[in-house]
C-alpha cells in the first residue's frame, strides 16, 4: 500500500460506500468496501473520532481481498447521537446490528482505544460473532482511577461543547512534537474530533467509565492480537499483563501515541497483516 495515503480522511473513500444501519438506539452509518464475498473485517475507532481514523487500513485490507465495514460509533461521524446514557453492552449490541443488517455471521473485529474495549465486549457478549480480535491501545476494566479521569472532561463537554476538549485530546493522543511536523494530518483530526456529537461523546464516555469485561475476556477462547504504542504509558503496563495472562501477542510500537494506526501506520499494518495470516494459515 502507498505511504502517500493520508491516515485521516473524513471524505467518501475510493471504493467505499456508506450504509445506514437501524441501530437499537438510532441510525447508525458505516463504510463498506472490498471484496463483496471477501472475509469481512469490522474497524471500530475510538472516543472523539470516527471511521475516518481506518482510512490507510481499511483501503489496504480491501486491496487484499477483504470485506472491509468500518463502523461511526453512535455519536460520533455521521451516526446519529442518542440520548443517553450508554453502556458498552450498547456499543457492542450497535456492532452486531451491524453485521446482522449486513448479513455477516462472523467477522475479524480491529478496534482501537474505545473501539478495542467495545472488540473486548464482543469477545465478550458475542464470541460466536468473531473470526478474531485484534485490539489496539485499549484495556478491558476501568479501575477507579482511570474512571473518574474522565469526569472532568464530560463536564468540560457538557458546558462548553467538544471544542475546548479537541487541542488538548489531540496533543495528550500524540504529543506537540508529531502534529506540528505533521499538519495536515493535526487539521484531518481536529476535523475528525469536532465532528463529534457532545451526547455521543458524554454518552460513551459514560460507557467507558463502567467498562467491566476483564473477567469475561480470561474466560474468552477467540483469538486475539493486541497493539499498543510505546509512548501510550497509561496502557502499556495493563495491556503488558493481560497478553500474558491470556498468552497473546502484544506488539508494542516503538515511538507511537495513543492512535498508533495514524502515527506509525506501516507498524500496525504490518501487525495486522502478520495476525490475519496467522490465522488464514491455520485454518
Amino acid at each position: 500500500m502507498s505511504t502517500e495515503l493520508a491516515p485521516i480522511v473524513t471524505a467518501a473513500w475510493h471504493g467505499f460506500v456508506r450504509h445506514d444501519v437501524p441501530g437499537k438506539a438510532g441510525r447508525l452509518s458505516v463504510r463498506v468496501g472490498g471484496a463483496g464475498h471477501g472475509a469481512p473485517v469490522l474497524l471500530c475507532h475510538s472516543i472523539l473520532t470516527s471511521s475516518a481514523i481506518w482510512h490507510r487500513q481499511a483501503l489496504a485490507l480491501a486491496a487484499r481481498g477483504y470485506r472491509v465495514l468500518a463502523l461511526d460509533s453512535r455519536g460520533h461521524g455521521q451516526s446519529e447521537a442518542p440520548q443517553g446514557p450508554y453502556s458498552m453492552d450498547d456499543l457492542v449490541a450497535d456492532a452486531v446490528a451491524v453485521l446482522d443488517h449486513l448479513g455477516i455471521a462472523r467477522a475479524h473485529v480491529i478496534g482501537v482505544s474505545q473501539g478495542g474495549m467495545t472488540a473486548f465486549g464482543l469477545g465478550v457478549r458475542h464470541p460466536d460473532r468473531l473470526l478474531s480480535l485484534c485490539v489496539i491501545a485499549a484495556r478491558a476494566d476501568a479501575p477507579p482511577p482511570f474512571a473518574a479521569a474522565w469526569d472532568d472532561r464530560i463536564a468540560l463537554v457538557g458546558a462548553q461543547g467538544i471544542a475546548p476538549l479537541a487541542g488538548p485530546t489531540a496533543e495528550r493522543w500524540f504529543g506537540p512534537g508529531f502534529l506540528e511536523a505533521h499538519p495536515a494530518i493535526a487539521t484531518a483530526l481536529l476535523d475528525c474530533i469536532n465532528e463529534t456529537a457532545p451526547e455521543g461523546f458524554i454518552g460513551c464516555a459514560r460507557a467507558i467509565q463502567s467498562l467491566a469485561y476483564l473477567d469475561g475476556v480470561k474466560t474468552m477462547h477467540v483469538p486475539l492480537t493486541m497493539i499498543v504504542g510505546a509512548n501510550d504509558q497509561l496502557l502499556v503496563q495493563p495491556m503488558s499483563e493481560l497478553a500474558t495472562m491470556l498468552d497473546c501477542r502484544l506488539a508494542i510500537i516503538p515511538d507511537a501515541g495513543h492512535l498508533p494506526q495514524v502515527d506509525h501506520p506501516n507498524a500496525v499494518e504490518a501487525a495486522i497483516e502478520r495476525h490475519l495470516r496467522e490465522l488464514a494459515r491455520s485454518a
